[in-house]
């Protein structure tokens, strides 16, 4: 594995762009292609509105006449919008997304017919699992697979389809996806933080995780990656030489954007507006040819969703611009690979951040006793956290110059690390007056976000 010859590719990215026209403001666009709470609100019922909400926010189950609907809703909506198709989009052991596509259009009686989409439709389909990782392991006739809708994750249009995000799970029950394992770890995470959040707080009812992740990508002509079958094939180069110029400066980085990757990245943006993926900042990473792009933090799931979808949008953006995009951990031998960052954070219902301090020191102590459990969370499930992002690509990755390294650590910053020491130096039992001044747990709520991170 080596570098390209990385003075060809920069010179293809300052050649004559796409012309990208913007005719609305961005915060016009964003979400028209998806079915989202207002949308909902103006389609539905009250009592389907009511229904779909509760399934959101408090996880009930939603009537099948209830389903029919909203299945009627949006089927309306998507038909205003040029739809033909629809599809139950999910995330299956692959490592991309997966969809089957049925159209709306129905025939009955006396050779007519029509467009339609009812609840059963939209709660459940079976694909095929068999085909997909692990489908060999299972009796032929336990190998089918169910797709299930997920309210909680809003249906989107992308092209000419109505995709609706779902779980997959095998006959049997057992998750075929990413998605229901992790909406099964945040149910987890909201009911344990809910119970602590009692002490603190009675009217808290629900915690959501919040998570902000960052997409680095490297942009490569066409033409280049066409000449070397090695990228085609894994994504990476496998053959070749380094080149004279890597990264020694790090001159690439946070410079001047190239005129084909901003055109990209602005074509890129606006399809992201039209899906309701919030991208929020692009610029330049620290490898040449490499570039990274982030949004504003959403619920855990969506925003999962986001990440997937927005993948996708990616590569298909590139195809019109004459680009490859590589989302490979180390694509290049001897200069920064990509890495996909996670901010996360819990927020209760009552507008709390459970892992930002207070201005209180009260409200500090909710802060500190989240903060303290996260700590000793990774300090003793360190091998499960590496092994969950342990993959034959990224291990090609961690360690060296990468952020993260190999090992898992914890970095809280001075301040904090103050704190911790002082509660460590507290007498045994209820802190007396005097240790509550020493301690000065209101400081806390002085420090930068960032600093604790």
């Amino acid at each position: 594995m080596s570098t390209l010859r990385f003075f060809a590719i920069k010179e293809t990215l300052n050649r004559k762009p796409i012309k990208i026209v913007e005719k609305k403001r961005r915060s016009e666009l964003f979400g028209q292609n998806v079915y989202n709470h207002s949308k909902m609100r103006q389609t539905l019922t009250s009592d389907a509105f009511e229904s779909v909400t509760n399934a959101i926010e408090k996880g009930s189950k939603i009537d099948r006449n209830i389903a029919d609907q909203i299945a009627s809703a949006m089927k309306d909506w998507a038909l205003s919008k040029g739809v033909t198709h629809y599809t139950h989009w999910f995330q299956p052991l692959t490592g991309a997304t997966a969809e089957k596509h049925d159209a709306f259009f129905e025939t009955i009686e006396n050779n007519g017919a029509i467009e339609k989409f009812g609840g059963s439709q939209l709660v459940q389909q079976e694909p095929d699992a068999s085909s997909f990782p692990n489908g060999g392991i299972r009796n032929t006739f336990e190998a089918r697979g169910y797709t299930a809708w997920d309210p909680t994750s809003p249906a989107f249009i992308y092209g000419t389809t109505l995709c609706i995000p779902t779980v997959f799970v095998s006959y049997t029950g057992e998750a075929l996806d990413y998605k229901t394992p992790l909406l099964r770890a945040l149910q987890a995470v909201d009911t344990a933080s809910v119970a602590v959040c009692k002490y603190f707080d009675k009217n808290v009812r629900k915690v959501n995780a919040s998570l902000g992740w960052e997409q680095e990508y490297f942009l490569i002509d066409s033409a280049l990656v066409s000449s070397g079958r090695d990228i085609l094939l894994t994504g990476r180069t496998l053959l070749g030489h380094a080149s004279a110029k890597g990264q020694q400066l790090d001159d690439h980085y946070f410079g001047t954007i190239p005129n084909r990757a901003m055109a990209y990245m602005r074509d890129l943006e606006i399809e992201c507006m039209l899906l309701g993926i919030p991208v929020k900042t692009r610029h330049n990473e620290v490898a040449p040819n490499q570039f990274e792009l982030a949004p504003i933090y959403e619920e855990a799931n969506l925003a999962v969703d986001h990440n997937a979808l927005l993948m996708d949008v990616m590569d298909r953006v590139a195809q019109r611009h004459n680009f490859k995009v590589l989302f490979h951990e180390k694509p290049f031998k001897g200069i920064n690979g990509s890495g996909k960052h996670n901010n996360w954070s819990l927020s209760t219902d009552t507008g709390v951040n459970l892992l930002s301090p207070g201005k209180t020191p009260m409200s500090n102590l909710q802060f500190l006793t989240f903060f303290i459990n996260t700590i000793k969370a990774v300090y003793d499930y360190e091998e499960l956290l590496r092994a969950a992002i342990a993959s034959a690509s990224n291990d090609h990755r961690l360690g060296a110059n990468e952020a993260p390294p190999a090992v898992i650590s914890v970095f809280i910053g001075e301040q904090l690390t103050r704190v911790l020491n002082e509660l460590e130096n507290v007498t045994d039992g209820k802190l007396s007056p005097q240790e509550k001044t020493d301690l000065k747990l209101n400081v806390v709520g002085k420090i930068p976000r960032n600093t604790f991170r």
